[in-house]
């Protein structure tokens, strides 16, 4: 497996997966072009002989120079449970550390169960949100009316 930085054309590769790698779920509106033409120094593909098994699109906050910020992680649903998704992540921390950043946070939704799990996993700690929901804290209509997000903050 290879890692390497995202660039423009990827767009066209991810796009039309993204919604499947999600069991259905209407994701693609969530990952606009503009991410892989302006934010390929800290994004990155993983693929193996030409085949695409995940993705992370990230970046460093423009705000607060110590932190970075995941945006969008997707693992091919046969290559999960195989260190695909650790290893990009560990990728953009490395990046992230090169560039003096202290913090990366990212986001979910409550529903995304596995992804919860999973970033409780690689270490990172729920932010204390204003609500339970499913025994996890969240930002209410963090996203928009009725669109409740787990915020999640890890130490590099």
């Amino acid at each position: 497996m290879m890692i390497r930085h995202a660039e423009a054309p990827d767009y066209e590769r991810i796009v039309p997966v993204i919604n499947d790698w999600w069991g259905g779920r209407q994701m693609k509106d969530k990952l606009p072009r503009l991410f892989f033409e302006h934010f390929q120094n800290t994004s990155f593909i993983a693929e193996k002989d030409g085949e695409l098994l995940g993705f992370l699109i990230g970046f460093l906050s423009q705000s607060n120079p110590a932190e970075s910020y995941i945006h969008f992680v997707g693992v091919h649903p046969d290559y999960r449970k195989v260190q695909v998704g650790k290893q990009l992540y560990e990728a953009f921390y490395r990046k992230a550390k090169e560039a003096g950043c202290k913090t990366v946070r990212c986001i979910t939704s409550p529903v995304n169960k596995v992804s919860i799990a999973y970033h409780r996993k690689m270490g990172f700690s729920i932010e204390k949100g204003d609500k339970t929901t499913d025994g996890v804290r969240v930002f209410s209509n963090y996203d928009g009316p009725n669109e409740d997000r787990v915020l999640f903050v890890k130490e590099l």
